[in-house]
């Protein structure tokens, strides 16, 4: 899309360079996910930037896609994290914050569906909260165990929590850092990051947004936190960071929290700054995928891996999307 064509190939040229003794931190050039539980869809695509498949870089994206839990009681978690550029490992820091919420999330996977289904949106906040910034102290400790700065050890990440009972159409969003998260209804994106502050998305049935730390009004930790106890890494021999206290924030910025009620029809896209940057900077992006996803029916992994893939001219990082349509 765009004026002109992208400057790289759009397909892959170079593989990255890869130490034998290190074949197990491989990483594709592309991965797929997909489910339907109830009445949301979930297509799922990570790809490797054209810059990045040029030079035989490897990907810094990461994605998960995990399901805890079974029959209507289960919840998806959707993690996507992106690795600072030209910082050594940045892949595996990326993998590695994505597994460590969801190793989180998992554990307090029957605490996390009932706030869901109950609407506990400060039990959620305040709790996700937490689990998030004990991932980012893991990354913080293990940064200072390789004698490397912080800010070159860590990443991005973006989370949603997708309830499977049919019945529950609350789906939240939370996370730190670069990227974006759309709303497509009616053929019309909306963008629901706000520039900052607490305030509702025009057009939706939006539960309550927050950022950062805690009002004034409210203690910075309360006395019993939500899902702390259930979680081993809160143990002082797994979590040796101080740093891992909910009053500093990541490296990356604040902690973004968001609970919304989906309607019948709507499409909400998760995705790393690698697709949220065109998506906001190209009109004719956002209008095709508008075209393509204003549909009752999800596409299929291949179609929807070649809409996420579109190129446009001056745009070459790594994209990760996750998007979730409502029956």
């Amino acid at each position: 899309m765009g004026d002109e064509p992208p400057t790289y190939e759009a397909e892959p040229t170079t593989l990255p360079v890869v130490d034998p003794e290190e074949l197990r931190d491989l990483v594709p050039d592309t991965v797929l996910e997909g489910a339907r539980y109830g009445t949301l869809t979930l297509r799922a695509a990570s790809l490797r930037g054209d810059s990045a498949r040029y030079r035989g870089e490897p990907r810094r994206d990461a994605l998960l896609a995990v399901r805890f839990g079974i029959g209507d009681s289960a919840l998806v978690l959707v993690a996507v994290a992106s690795g600072q550029p030209a910082a050594p490992g940045v892949h595996r820091v990326a993998r590695e914050l994505c597994e460590w919420i969801a190793e989180a999330v998992g554990r307090n996977q029957a605490r996390l569906t009932e706030d869901i289904h109950t609407a506990n949106r400060g039990a959620l906040s305040s709790g996700l909260h937490r689990l998030t910034d004990r991932a980012y102290g893991r990354l913080r400790a293990g940064a200072t165990v390789r004698g490397l700065a912080p800010a070159d050890h860590t990443a991005s990440v973006r989370c949603l929590l997708l309830p499977a009972h049919p019945a529950c159409r609350t789906r939240v969003f939370f996370g730190v850092g670069d990227g974006g998260l759309f709303l497509l209804r009616d053929g019309v994106w909306q963008d629901l990051e706000p520039a900052g502050g607490e305030q509702d998305t025009v057009g939706g049935p939006v539960l309550g947004y927050g950022g950062g730390r805690p009002s004034a009004q409210q203690p910075p930790h309360p006395p019993n936190p939500p899902y702390a106890q259930a979680d081993p890494s809160s143990a002082a021999p797994t979590d040796p960071d101080p740093d891992t206290d909910t009053d500093t924030a990541p490296a990356h910025g604040p902690f973004r929290f968001r609970a919304s009620v989906a309607r019948p029809g709507d499409t909400l896209l998760l995705c790393s700054a690698g697709l949220a940057e065109p998506l906001r900077g190209e009109a004719a992006l956002a209008d095709r995928l508008a075209e393509r996803w204003d549909s009752a029916e999800a596409p299929g992994l291949a179609a929807f891996l070649a809409d996420a893939q579109t190129g446009v001219k001056g745009y070459a990082d790594d994209r990760t999307a996750a998007a979730v349509w409502e029956a």
